[in-house]
């Protein structure tokens, strides 16, 4: 199993900023130390092509941000202070994607420790997200005539907004999103299929919730590959989540969906998503349980083998 990171592309934010940018470091981290992903199979990003970007966002937005002339409102939509570093890295984060998506083509399973940017819309970013990288790689994928049809499986506890807008009309991917119906964002573009689940909501609704999204979303999408952005964000621990699952519930709830799409024969790209426990430790711990699953599904095709 490859795993991409992008976490060599550093970002010093101000003090007291609340996004947790050293979660990506510590997972890659916790990966190594644990024997869950091997130091081989651990690969830094390229910045994302910039053909990939432009195919997806708005020129002018892409090239404000590149340059630095972007809207102060604009950056402020982002959450992010704008620097050179935070271009580079944003772009890493992409490449880390574009990565994952090839490498499942060909290995079956493999995970971005970046990305599930899904608040990037074609003309703007928001909620600590400059590109989507699910829409980028998922546009590259069918450029490039790599597949047909794209599933993306969103189960972070906000709605993939910007994901949902971007592939309104194209019926080659299909979106589907479970989330927090009274959480972030305030305006939500109808996905293909969306899930919005009640504050509080815990692990037996949660994964009865998953259970029948995953069987809609399958006879639906028809899908060739799987883009899964699993947020970890669903904790009760997490302060911006608003759900109740415990630990537990999202091991299983990635047990269940990543045992479903590799039991269909179908690729799958992890990308990380949001988790905003504090302290941080409960979200790597979640993350860290996404990849030991993905990493046991793994195993039995290498028995096969």
């Amino acid at each position: 199993m490859r795993v991409f990171y992008c976490d060599h592309f550093e970002v010093v934010l101000p003090p007291k900023h609340r996004f947790p940018m050293q979660k990506y470091a510590l997972l890659r981290e916790r990966l190594l130390s644990e024997g869950i992903v091997e130091e081989p199979r651990l690969v830094p990003a390229r910045t994302a092509p910039l053909e990939d970007v432009y195919a997806v966002h708005d020129a002018g937005y892409v090239q404000g941000f590149l340059d630095g002339t972007l809207d102060r409102k604009v950056i402020q939509r982002i959450g992010f202070p704008w620097s050179e570093e935070m271009v580079l890295r944003s772009l890493g984060s992409v490449g880390s994607t574009l990565g994952a998506v090839e490498a499942a083509l060909e290995d079956g399973i493999a995970g971005s420790l970046a990305g599930g940017t899904h608040h990037a819309y074609r003309e703007f970013g928001a909620g600590y997200c400059v590109f989507n990288d699910l829409a980028i790689a998922a546009r590259r994928l069918l450029d490039r005539g790599s597949v047909q049809r794209v599933l993306v499986f969103d189960v972070d506890v906000h709605q993939g907004d910007g994901t949902a807008a971007i592939f309104a009309d194209d019926p080659r991917v299909f979106t589907c999103s479970l989330h927090g119906a009274k959480n972030f964002p305030s305006r939500k573009p109808e996905s293909d299929l969306d899930v919005p689940l009640a504050d509080d909501t815990g692990d037996e609704e949660y994964l009865a919730a998953l259970d029948a999204a995953l069987d809609e979303a399958l006879e639906r999408a028809r899908p060739e590959v799987v883009l899964y952005q699993g947020g970890v964000d669903v904790l009760a621990a997490d302060h911006l989540g608003r759900l109740a699952l415990t630990a537990a519930g999202v091991l299983e709830r990635d047990r269940r969906a990543l045992s479903r799409f590799r039991a269909e024969g179908l690729p799958v790209a992890l990308t990380l998503g949001g988790g905003y426990a504090k302290p941080i430790d409960a979200s790597i711990e979640a993350y860290v349980g996404t990849y030991r699953v993905a990493r046991s599904l793994t195993e039995p095709r290498a028995v096969r083998d």
